[in-house]
C-alpha cells in the first residue's frame, strides 16, 4: 500500500508499538533528513529548515527535533521575538556570530527589581540554552551569514511569534495592555506590518531603502 505523508504520519502517531512504527517506514532512506532543501519558513533576513514529526516522520516517538538556521543571507538577519511552547532548545553556532536576548519569566528579576534579560554573544562552536516558554530572539550583527543548529526535546516543539500573536487579538484588551497608547483601530494596521519570523535589522532596512533614522 502506498501511503501519502499525511496518512503515514497519522498511522505512526497512532501505532501501538515501535514495531508497528518501523513497519510503516520500510525504506532505509526514510531515516534520513535532508537539510539541503527549501522550506517556506523564511523571511527577508534568513531561512530556517525544520526537522519535526511533520517534515521527518521517523521522529515520531523520539521526542526529538532540530532546526538549521541561516541568518543574514541578505545581511543582518533577525529571528524575531518568539517562544517554543512545547520544548526547551539548545542552540549551537556553526558559522558567524549571534547576539541573543532571552526573557525567562515574570519572577526572574535583577537585583534592582527590573526584569532580567539574559544577553549573550555566541561565537562558532559555542552553545546556549533557551528555556521552554521563554521569549527570545537572535540577531546576526555581521555582514556575513550566520549558521546555527538548534536541537529540541520534543518532536513537535511548536513556535509562536510574540508580536504576531499579540496583535492577532484585535480588541480593547490589546489597547489596555499597551496602556491605551495604541488606538483600537490601529491594531490591524500594526498586525499587517509585522514581518515574518526572520527579518532584516532596522539598520539594514534603513540602508536598503535609503531612509534617514529619525532623531531621538
Amino acid at each position: 500500500m502506498i501511503l501519502n505523508s499525511i496518512t503515514r504520519l497519522a498511522l505512526l502517531t497512532e501505532a501501538y508499538s515501535i514495531i508497528n512504527q518501523f513497519k510503516l517506514l520500510p525504506n532505509d532512506t526514510q531515516f534520513i533528513f535532508n537539510f539541503n532543501q527549501y522550506q517556506t519558513i523564511s523571511g527577508k533576513g534568513g531561512k530556517l529548515i525544520i526537522a519535526n514529526q511533520k517534515t521527518f516522520p521517523a521522529l515520531v516517538g523520539t521526542r526529538l527535533g532540530m532546526v538549521i538556521g541561516r541568518l543574514g543571507y541578505k545581511s543582518y538577519g533577525i529571528n524575531t521575538f518568539h517562544i517554543h511552547p512545547q520544548s526547551a532548545k539548545l542552540q549551537l553556532v556553526i558559522q558567524g556570530h549571534l547576539k541573543t536576548k532571552m526573557i525567562p519569566e515574570n519572577s526572574i528579576l535583577n537585583n534592582n527589581g527590573t526584569r532580567r534579560i539574559i544577553k549573550n554573544d555566541i561565537r562558532p562552536f559555542q552553545m546556549t540554552p533557551f528555556y521552554q516558554g521563554s521569549i527570545y530572539m537572535q540577531f546576526n550583527p555581521n555582514y556575513t551569514d550566520t549558521i546555527f543548529v538548534a536541537s529540541f526535546a520534543n518532536k513537535d516543539f511548536g513556535a509562536g511569534q510574540v508580536l504576531d500573536e499579540t496583535f492577532t487579538i484585535i480588541d480593547d484588551i490589546v489597547t489596555a495592555s499597551f496602556g491605551q497608547i495604541i488606538a483600537r483601530e490601529d491594531i490591524n494596521t500594526i498586525h499587517k506590518a509585522i514581518p515574518a519570523s526572520v527579518t532584516l535589522s532596522i539598520e539594514k532596512c534603513l540602508e536598503i531603502y535609503s531612509i534617514q533614522r529619525r532623531a531621538q
